[in-house]
């Protein structure tokens, strides 16, 4: 891991296929597998499109097309100097559904991804069959939620000041990306056989160029427009109440977003809330398999 890696590093081989998709004006890369209704697979931090690889497999052979994406600065998709606002991002989903020639898509994102679910689902509700939310309440809870309670979110503080938090994240080989994987998983999975493999990963594609500082942007641009009118503007946007079905996936242990603010997001949507006991941060890798049949139970109703 001493060389930086190219960005095609990120294509990790498997069943799926990897392509790349032009939407929104830049292009994204993508993994897919299966045929059937499209489900729209979005990571979180600090991750990229591999975090879905068990979902991938089981969506596929639930009978969905299941397609995985490097979001807007990550892995092998465009690193754009900007873009990186809510409004953009919900954009980019949108556009990436229509132009994987469908007209809707179940959205399902962890983290970050799940934020950004919430916010198609309500910015373009046109295209969204259903919301799948794991890890990630409503971002209007979560805004709420960091103001009253900022020891919470420090770190989110922390990536607003320039350069250091991109050095943070790629010096010794992106050993922080191990740091904080290790600390946001629960007990069970750091000792399983696959951690190694997953930390590896991570930090190899934490280093490609440009990757750090792109998802710096997005923590940047959610606190900074607190305070400015796109700030408001998103704000206003995301009060529409979701009518389309919404499942939320949340683990017990988990550090970074707490149960409590998740079961808030009620408040914009009737979802069906499932804890999942001696999880982390990351259900879909921490209990792939509980989570794949709770999702496809899901998407059968939806």
């Amino acid at each position: 891991m001493s060389r930086v890696p190219d960005p095609s590093v990120v294509r990790v081989p498997g069943p799926w296929t990897h392509r790349d998709v032009s939407a929104n004006g830049i292009r994204l890369h993508v993994a897919e597998l299966g045929d059937g209704p499209l489900v729209l697979l979005l990571h979180g931090f600090p991750e990229f499109w591999w975090s879905w690889r068990h979902q991938l497999t089981s969506l596929a052979d639930a009978g969905y097309r299941a397609v995985a994406v490097d979001l807007r600065g990550y892995g092998d998709s465009d690193k754009p100097p900007r873009g990186y606002d809510g409004f953009t991002l919900a954009g980019d989903v949108a556009g990436l559904v229509r132009a994987l020639g469908a007209t809707r898509a179940h959205l399902v994102g962890h983290a970050w991804g799940g934020l950004l679910a919430w916010t198609v689902g309500a910015m373009h509700p046109r295209v969204v069959s259903s919301v799948t939310a794991m890890s990630a309440p409503h971002p209007l809870a979560l805004r709420r939620s960091v103001w009253r309670k900022p020891r919470v979110s420090g770190y989110v503080f922390r990536f607003q000041l320039p350069l250091y938090p991109e050095r943070w994240l790629t010096g010794e080989n992106a050993a922080t990306v191990a740091r904080l994987l290790h600390a946001w998983s629960g007990p069970k999975w750091r000792s399983a056989p696959e951690f190694d493999e997953v930390i590896r990963r991570n930090r190899q594609a934490m280093m490609v160029p440009g990757v750090a500082h792109c998802a710096m942007e997005y923590y940047r641009w959610a606190l900074r427009s607190q305070l400015r009118s796109d700030g408001r503007r998103f704000v206003e946007a995301l009060t529409r109440r979701l009518e389309m079905p919404v499942l939320q996936v949340h683990g017990a242990l988990d550090p970074v977003m707490l149960e409590q603010t998740a079961r808030a997001s009620q408040e914009w949507a009737d979802s069906e809330f499932r804890c999942l006991p001696e999880v982390g941060h990351f259900p879909n890798q921490e209990a792939p398999h509980t989570t794949s049949r709770i999702l496809a139970e899901f998407l059968a109703k939806a």
